[in-house]
């Protein structure tokens, strides 16, 4: 195999389609092998085919990951043991975004939101630790979002979510150095992505996808709306032994919203 991350065994979240599934495809095409997961079985199974009728036989496996339950976790893991032969790179991109303000959001979404978010990163990480060790080197890579470092009154659950997450990373960062492991963990923030989920936006505003597509580049100094391969780039970069000196920090990819 060939590519700039070929041989590794990497786990993708949420890999049915946006984000996810890009981060797959790319890193599949990039030499490694896949196991792709999310909620939506049938949708983890589509994104391994496609990547394996592009690729080749084994280059993919797609599976339903509940990500929020610990127990999943572990058969997920079992798989990649089973099916992949260890783990290099675990990508945790699974995440939902929730609407309302501080008055209007309810507990119930909070709970969700930092469900799905926080506490599938938390659960990932743990469970993959110990096989990754024995597949070191290895890379964590946890999608935050640029909404984790600056805030919005619009969205205090997600704001404070992606907040999590990028702290997190860090704690899991210095943990496996500390630990004498040679696996890294780092964060990416991107800005808004086109990608399915803005289809949900679109429909809770009531406006026209292309119309919320041209207000929402406006909002970007570069004034355009990030595509998946931006994203999905940098998921290859960090899986890569490119980044072998890069822990604990954080990608920002977002079109210079933070320079601000």
């Amino acid at each position: 195999m060939s590519g700039r991350v070929a041989g590794k065994l990497a786990l993708v979240t949420g890999a049915a389609q946006g984000l996810g599934a890009a981060h797959a495809a790319l890193l599949a095409r990039e030499g490694a092998r896949v196991l792709c997961t999310d909620i939506d079985g049938a949708g983890a199974e589509a994104t391994a085919a496609k990547i394996v009728l592009e690729c080749g036989a084994g280059h993919a496996i797609g599976v339903a990951h509940d990500v929020t339950d610990p127990e999943a976790w572990a058969r997920v893991i079992d798989v990649a043991s089973e099916e992949l032969g260890g783990l290099n790179v675990l990508v945790n991109n699974a995440g939902i975004g929730v609407a309302g303000n501080i008055e209007t959001c309810t507990y119930a979404d909070w709970q969700r939101c930092f469900a799905v978010n926080v506490d599938s990163v938390f659960h990932g990480c743990r469970a993959a630790l110990p096989l990754m060790r024995e597949s070191a080197p290895g890379s964590i890579i946890n999608i935050s979002s640029i909404a984790g470092l600056i805030a919005s009154d619009t969205m205090p659950a997600y704001n404070s979510s992606k907040a999590a997450v990028w702290m997190l990373t860090k704690s899991v960062a210095l943990h496996c150095a500390k630990q004498g492991m040679d696996i890294r963990c780092n964060s990416i923030h991107p800005t808004f992505v086109d990608t399915p989920i803005l289809d949900g936006t679109a429909r809770h505003h009531g406006i026209d996808r292309e119309v919320l597509m041209e207000k929402l580049a406006r909002q970007i100094p570069l004034k355009k709306v990030g595509e998946p391969d931006d994203i999905a780039n940098a998921v290859l970069y960090l899986a890569s032994d490119e980044s072998k000196f890069m822990t604990g920090a954080e990608l920002k990819l977002d079109g210079g919203i933070s320079a601000m």
